[in-house]
């Protein structure tokens, strides 16, 4: 699976002009459902005067739990929320939401038009966006010393692994994420690092967006 990890506050966006009417895209991350209405109502916010903001959101999906949600906003049942949704569904996203928000420009499109118009703006939004495939992480844990502190951020930058939490006593106490398939080499490279003064130790897994590369 896959997400986006543009926030709400700065959406992935970009438009088309189909016949007169503009169809402007918009995709952001979010963490559930509860935040997909708060999010097509930013936008509304936004376009006060458009005709219509359709949207689909999916979210879920790592626990088995997939929840989905779409809205046509008064086009035609089936030309706008299931585009959107399809686009969301065949990039194999989740956790994320695209609004799409049209200026009607006086001419009909019809049925198919509407069904390529939306389709392609998400399609657009989502192509703008920030993508990051999600990854199975094993959660690790070590303490080490403060001279230890910046070679230890460096290692788990180098493993694509992201430091979830420091504690600073007379010590070092850190807690990060690496990718399953980088954290044995990870955990290697530490005992190789502090000639064996600092070991690292397994205290979970936990699924979590990895950047693509730039």
């Amino acid at each position: 699976m896959r997400t986006l990890l543009n926030p709400a506050d700065r959406p992935a966006h970009d438009s088309l002009v189909e016949k007169k009417s503009e169809f402007i895209g918009d995709a952001c991350h979010i963490e559930s459902g509860a935040e997909v209405l708060a999010f097509v109502q930013s936008i509304r916010d936004q376009h006060p005067k458009a005709r219509h903001v359709a949207y689909a959101a999916v979210w879920g999906g790592s626990d088995g739990q997939l929840g989905e949600r779409m809205s046509d906003d008064g086009e035609p049942s089936g030309t706008a929320g299931k585009p959107i949704l399809d686009v969301l569904r065949q990039s194999e996203l989740t956790d994320c939401v695209v609004a799409v928000t049209r200026y009607f420009g006086g001419i009909l499109l019809g049925s198919g038009g509407l069904i390529r118009a939306y389709s392609s703006a998400a399609s657009l939004a989502v192509k703008a966006a920030e993508g990051a495939s999600i990854v199975p992480c094993r959660c690790m844990a070590a303490t080490f010393d403060y001279a230890q502190l910046t070679m230890m951020r460096q290692l788990v930058a180098t493993a694509n692994g992201t430091m979830d939490d420091e504690q600073f006593t007379d010590r070092v106490s850190a807690r990060f994420s690496v990718p399953e398939q980088a954290a044995d080499d990870f955990a290697r490279r530490v005992v190789e690092t502090f000639n064996a003064t600092v070991s690292v130790e397994t205290v979970g897994s936990m699924n979590r967006p990895v950047p693509d590369a730039a």
